[in-house]
């Protein structure tokens, strides 16, 4: 396993400082960071509130808990590791004994652990298997998804999730690709899918397979699902005046954060535009570019 210099060089949490300002942790508060990944916004916040402050680190990924656990192990019993989506905020807390938080947050991005040390196919970049689960106690996995899927269901998965307009063509092609061969891989994937869509609609910016591994990714882990029900549920849990900070990274999910902060009656939203990366940051680390941070506090 690498060492926590390794760890803290190859991973780099978005919108930190902003996220700092915003939940304004304090000595004796109890937060969760529903999404611990390898650890950088649960150090920043468990330092803030030294010395008795406490935070509960909601993760799935266990590669993640145990590098975050070796990073964060100077913190001691401040830090409470719970092997559950955020999406099961109740039993979570239940299980440890906590009935309410002074602050959540939840960065619903891929880490730096999944893109560029998982290899579980989160990215064509390299040829891995298509698995794309967070949560290694899944069943369902991106490669049984195209390898069951018909045309229609793939579609529909790859316009819904992934906004692809050419959904339908992609689908098409991978249907009939897989009767001469299965799709197991990151790479053939990748290769299928810009071999369905003709060159004059590959995107300048961005790889032509890009909307497809985003909306196999939300699929396999049911992300929207998961987000939609920490909007609905959060509340309970918080203070008064706590505050509930989300970062998402597509327009999706940035529009669910939006309706639901926003006709949720226990919340004051804080932040009436989404608070962007600065430019600075996105020099340092181009992936806060799509980062977009909302905040809403329970009244």
């Amino acid at each position: 396993m690498e060492s926590i210099k390794d760890i803290e060089s190859i991973h780099q949490s978005v919108l930190l400082a902003e996220v700092m300002e915003y939940l304004n942790p304090q000595p004796g508060g109890v937060y969760m960071d529903g999404t611990m990944g390898l650890g950088g916004h649960t150090q920043a916040i468990l330092r803030a509130c030294e010395p008795d402050g406490r935070v509960i680190g909601f993760e799935w990924d266990e590669n993640a808990i145990k590098r975050s656990r070796q990073r964060l192990a100077e913190h001691g019993d401040r830090l409470t590791i719970v092997r559950r989506n955020f999406a099961e905020i109740a039993e979570g807390l239940d299980e440890i004994g906590v009935a309410s938080l002074d602050g959540l947050l939840i960065d619903i991005g891929l880490s730096s652990l999944q893109l560029d040390m998982g290899e579980r196919g989160f990215s064509f970049q390299r040829d891995e298997p298509l698995d794309m689960r967070m949560d290694s106690r899944r069943k369902v996995t991106a490669a049984s998804i195209i390898a069951s899927g018909s045309t229609d269901e793939l579609a529909d998965i790859f316009y819904y999730y992934g906004e692809e307009r050419q959904a339908r063509r992609i689908a098409s092609e991978i249907v009939e690709h897989r009767k001469t061969e299965k799709i197991e891989t990151s790479k053939q994937l990748a290769s299928v899918v810009a071999r369905a869509v003709p060159k004059r609609f590959h995107p300048k910016r961005i790889h032509v397979a890009t909307k497809i591994f985003q909306a196999l990714r939300i699929a396999v882990n049911t992300e929207l699902e998961n987000l939609a029900a920490i909007l609905d549920t959060a509340a309970d849990y918080l203070k008064p005046g706590a505050r509930f900070c989300v970062i998402s990274f597509h327009s999706l999910e940035d529009r669910m954060v939006k309706r639901k902060f926003r006709a949720n009656e226990d919340f004051e939203v804080i932040t009436a535009r989404p608070v962007m990366a600065g430019e600075e940051e996105v020099s340092i680390n181009p992936r806060s570019r799509s980062a977009r941070l909302r905040v809403a506090q329970k009244k």
